[in-house]
């Protein structure tokens, strides 16, 4: 395995929906009911929650579905809150 495949293992992805206010923009229309459909560790299974999560909402045409990779996790205690 390459570096470039061991580093895609580390990183987490976050999936999640909502709908927005309008077709061309990614706000939501309201917050407090996005849909955090979970946290996997690789793309692939990620993708795979996506597309069920996206498969559900179908009839809205509102309602999408985002992954974000994330790369670096930020530990409050690092930053001097405590």
């Amino acid at each position: 395995m390459g570096d470039e495949h061991m580093a895609d293992e580390q990183l987490l992805h976050l999936v999640f929906g909502g709908e927005l206010e309008d077709l061309k923009g990614i706000d939501f229309r309201d917050l407090e009911s996005v849909d955090f459909v979970g946290v996997f560790p690789n793309y692939a299974t990620a993708h795979q929650a996506w597309k069920s999560a996206a498969q559900r909402t179908v009839d809205n045409a509102h309602m999408r579905y985002f992954i974000v990779h994330l790369h670096k996790l930020m530990d409050p205690h690092e930053d001097g809150e405590h």
